[in-house]
């Protein structure tokens, strides 16, 4: 059984794969008859329904679960929650706080388990950030990366899926909001190793792509002022994406805090390719449902 809670749950080759199957506008219809059940116990816009359609073009019937309705730890535990969805359901993503409860529901082995969000990755995010980034160079080999803002799940997920592709990966942000050792570590273990920058002028020069989140991800509000001060050197605005260049790309997982994080005249202007980004999240999702329900599930890689 294999599941995908974080990009190197895959092989280089896998994920390869992975981003051919994205690809595909004919997909292989693994889910024909079968449900996936998509449990939020955090909302999100993107995930809901780049997930919903691709399930949809895999031939199945997605099944959008909040999170009062199963309660996990609440009324029943991870694991029981788990078994009866895998009673009805082929496949079952999760977008979840705490990264534990992805784990606790692989631990069950009964179907695939996708984690389209916790506190520690965004596989999914990631694999719709890579697929953007080759639709615009190619292979990414030798290109760079400089991600602008804090060291969270959003970056290590980033940092995993570009690196392992080739790619060189920058991180610059304020102090104490910098990779954890353990995020590091995990890094390394995949052959990817991240330049770190003080200054953002100096992380983005000459970069291929700039890439930001927003300060304040759910679940940290109570922080927002303090991180809005930490973080006010490392707006990705007109003059920054100046010094990167003038054939660089602009990324943003969304949604933008527009003011804070990055201007509106980087968001919107000629460098951006936010839209195509979000509108990948359904072929990444779809490239990965086949290969994980498809290949993976026939014990092969297909690469």
């Amino acid at each position: 059984m294999r599941h995908l809670l974080e990009i190197d749950d895959l092989t280089v080759d896998e994920l390869h794969r992975v981003l051919d199957l994205a690809t595909d506008l004919s997909p292989p219809r693994v889910l024909e008859g079968q449900g996936m059940a998509l449990v939020f116990e955090k909302p999100s816009a993107r995930t809901r329904n780049s997930m919903e359609m691709a399930v949809f073009q895999l031939g199945g019937h997605p099944m959008y679960i909040q999170a009062g309705e199963v309660g996990m730890d609440v009324r029943e535990s991870v694991e029981d929650v788990t078994r009866t969805l895998a009673s009805y359901h082929g496949c079952i993503g999760a977008r979840v706080f705490a990264h534990a409860t992805v784990e606790r529901m692989a631990g069950e082995d009964l179907v695939p388990i996708v984690n389209m969000l916790s506190d520690k990755a965004h596989p999914l995010q990631a694999l719709a950030d890579v697929l953007t980034m080759q639709q615009e160079f190619g292979d990414l080999a030798g290109r760079t990366v400089a991600y602008v803002g804090d060291g969270n799940n959003m970056f290590r997920s980033l940092a995993l899926a570009a690196g392992m592709l080739g790619a060189e990966v920058r991180f610059t942000g304020p102090p104490g909001y910098r990779l954890p050792e353990a995020d590091r570590d995990r890094l390394a273990a995949a052959g990817v190793v991240v330049a770190e920058f003080d200054q953002a002028t100096d992380a983005v020069a000459g970069v291929d792509v700039v890439y930001t989140d927003v300060w304040t991800s759910m679940g940290q509000e109570d922080e927002a002022a303090q991180r809005h001060r930490d973080f006010e050197g490392f707006r990705v605005d007109e003059d920054l994406m100046g010094a990167a260049g003038p054939k660089t790309v602009f990324l943003h997982c969304l949604p933008a805090h527009r003011g804070e994080e990055v201007t509106d005249g980087v968001v919107d202007g000629p460098a951006s390719r936010v839209w195509p980004q979000a509108a990948n999240r359904m072929h990444a999702a779809r490239g990965l449902l086949a290969w994980l329900l498809g290949e993976a599930a026939d014990g092969g890689s297909g690469a």
